[in-house]
């Protein structure tokens, strides 16, 4: 996190009451002061003009209903096909939910996965955020053994630690994460697992909480007192052009002391001060976050209406598809988002995700065609920007949802199988990769397991995961995937 708040007098030194922090970018390294010349001279870096390559994991935390969006069942009985009608896509031979027009329309850029599998009855992301079943206990969900030391990291982390920033200005992971977002999703979208602080993803929009807010059944006083945190970066009532003497700041900060925290940490400090000095000297990644420097027709293709205040079913979180995409531009090499309709929060504490048990095709009329624009949007100004292939992009969610409806009209949790939308990347589009049987119960022909999705997203971005490993923390290699590519998509 980078956080400057109050009056600064650069040259002078700071007011007493002022406060400068900058924490690693990855979030929970703290430190105040040091001596930064490495990380001030960052900004007289050449940086890189070519084009990089990327991915962009969209996470739609809950279960999203497989049988409900591209793998529908017409044909089935009335208590498994539900209430909507496949329409027909740019691509003949393959339907998808009438609720998804807008994707229909570009089915030619993607690639269908109907037969995704290996997924847990475990309410987290992380399986989609590293291609593991096992993890730590994350939240309230459980602990499952076989994670090596220190967890698994995410793909972001792996790029990370692997390629590096493509410039000093943009941390090369950014997660996009909503506030109070791991009530739902358990796991960090930021996490770098046994990689280690100086590799996890920097978080400009999330809020933290402490576990507890997350723990099912927590009561109301403890959610209330529960500590919020930062966001990773807030330059409140400070502007980047304040920062610009570089001496000036540099003697300033000389004047502290360097307080690292006792978690293992020294290590990273030097890469994220340099990152987070980079941030500030350089403007570049604050502009890309910031959606006013868009072009307002741009901004309204991604269903985004300035004037328009984001409530409950409204457009704030199709913001992030947009980010997402400017981030890229700015050198992102991966970036993560959670998407639900706003606000992401438990639906106890009156939020929305994806997990229907009730109500599910009322939620479905309001979440699907939120997902349509912001989707297709992303995936139609990537193509027309020349950056589809070299940027590949994944939808999906931890497993899928029960064939029988249940007799709240929603469906239940469903691991034996779901769906997989992939787009950009270089991959062949068009497709449809995998069947289930006619109830959708099962992979009928040619399972695809998380991993080889990962794989897939590794081979696009240049790294030949089966033949690479990491070391954990303590000391043992880990081969960051052990399952090939989708040979159908290369």
């Amino acid at each position: 996190m980078l956080t400057i708040l109050g009056e600064m007098d650069l040259a002078g030194g700071f007011p007493r009451r002022s406060f400068l922090r900058v924490g690693g970018l990855a979030g929970g390294l703290s430190l105040v002061g040091g001596s930064f010349p490495k990380a001030l001279d960052a900004r007289t870096e050449t940086r890189g003009t070519s084009a990089h390559k990327a991915v962009i994991n969209v996470i739609l935390p809950g279960g999203p209903p497989h049988l409900d969006m591209f793998d529908l069942k017409p044909d089935a009985p009335r208590e498994i096909r539900g209430e909507f009608q496949p329409i027909p896509t740019k691509v003949p031979g393959i339907s998808i939910c009438e609720l998804l027009p807008r994707l229909a329309a570009i089915m030619d850029k993607l690639v269908i996965v109907r037969s995704l599998c290996g997924g847990l009855e475990d309410h987290n992301v992380h399986q989609c955020l590293t291609g593991w079943e096992s993890h730590p206990q994350q939240g309230d969900s459980r602990k499952i053994a076989g994670y090596p030391e220190g967890g698994w990291p995410s793909l972001g982390a792996v790029v990370s630690k692997l390629q590096g920033p493509v410039n000093s200005a943009t941390p090369s992971f950014v997660s996009l994460s909503p506030k109070n977002a791991e009530s739902v999703t358990r796991a960090s979208l930021n996490q770098a697992g046994f990689l280690g602080l100086s590799h996890e993803g920097f978080e400009p929009t999330r809020r933290r909480r402490t576990d507890a807010f997350y723990e099912t059944g927590a009561s109301r006083e403890a959610i209330e007192r529960n500590r919020e945190e930062d966001a990773d970066i807030i330059l409140r009532g400070i502007s980047l052009e304040r920062l610009a003497d570089r001496q000036s700041l540099l003697e300033s900060l000389d004047n502290f002391r360097r307080d690292v925290d006792a978690k293992g940490t020294l290590a990273g400090l030097d890469t994220t001060t340099q990152q987070a000095f980079g941030i500030l000297t350089s403007g570049e990644f604050a502009e890309a976050l910031d959606l006013d420097r868009e072009d307002p027709s741009v901004r309204d293709r991604y269903g985004i209406k300035a004037a328009r205040v984001p409530v409950k079913g409204g457009p704030k979180l199709l913001e992030q598809f947009l980010l997402a995409r400017r981030l890229v531009e700015a050198g992102a090499r991966c970036v993560t988002l959670a998407f639900s309709a706003w606000p992401m929060e438990r639906e106890s504490r009156g939020g929305y995700n994806w997990d229907f048990h009730n109500y599910g095709f009322d939620r479905a009329r309001m979440f699907f065609p939120l997902l349509d624009i912001g989707l297709s949007a992303l995936i139609e100004d990537l193509d027309a920007r020349g950056m589809l292939d070299d940027v590949s992009i994944v939808a999906w969610g931890e497993f899928g949802r029960t064939p029988k409806i249940n007799n709240r009209a929603g469906r239940d949790h469903w691991p034996a199988v779901g769906n997989c939308l992939l787009a950009g990347g270089g991959m062949r589009g068009g497709q449809v990769i995998g069947s289930t049987d006619p109830h959708g119960m099962a992979p009928k022909d040619r399972p695809v397991h998380f991993r080889e999705v990962f794989a897939t997203l590794y081979h696009n971005i240049g790294i030949d995961a089966r033949h690479v490993s990491l070391t954990d923390r303590s000391g043992r290699p880990q081969f960051i995937c052990d399952r090939g590519p989708i040979d159908e998509v290369l």
